[in-house]
């Protein structure tokens, strides 16, 4: 059974940093593009930043020049650096790919940033 496992969360200081990491395992036949969102309480889920599989970030306007994702295929791994970090950023932030031909979502990853 092929799954998503995300690590990294925590809690962190306003202007803080955290890398989020983000692995597929399985049986893994095929991973297009890569993701990550996030979801705060009581708002919708939201795009954070993607990167297709020959490299190609893009990225959320509220997270431009302060989050950078990439991703490493031989280890089937995404990440994503979080710099610069701003209380309107805590979330509970999700990976996602194309995993196998289907999309599939990780567990979850809980970020907090404190004033």
């Amino acid at each position: 059974q092929v799954q998503l496992v995300e690590s990294g969360g925590g809690l962190v200081q306003t202007g803080g940093s955290l890398r989020l990491s983000c692995a597929a395992s399985g049986i893994i036949l095929s991973i297009n593009s890569m993701g990550w969102y996030r979801q705060a309480p009581g708002k919708q889920r939201e795009l954070v930043a993607t990167i297709t599989k020959g490299g190609s970030a893009s990225y959320a306007d509220s997270v431009k020049g302060r989050f950078t994702i990439s991703r490493d295929n031989a280890k089937n791994t995404v990440y994503l650096q979080m710099n610069s970090l701003k209380p309107e950023d805590a979330a509970v932030y999700y990976c996602n790919a194309n995993l196998n031909y289907a999309p599939r979502w990780g567990q979850g990853t809980q970020v907090t940033v404190s004033s």
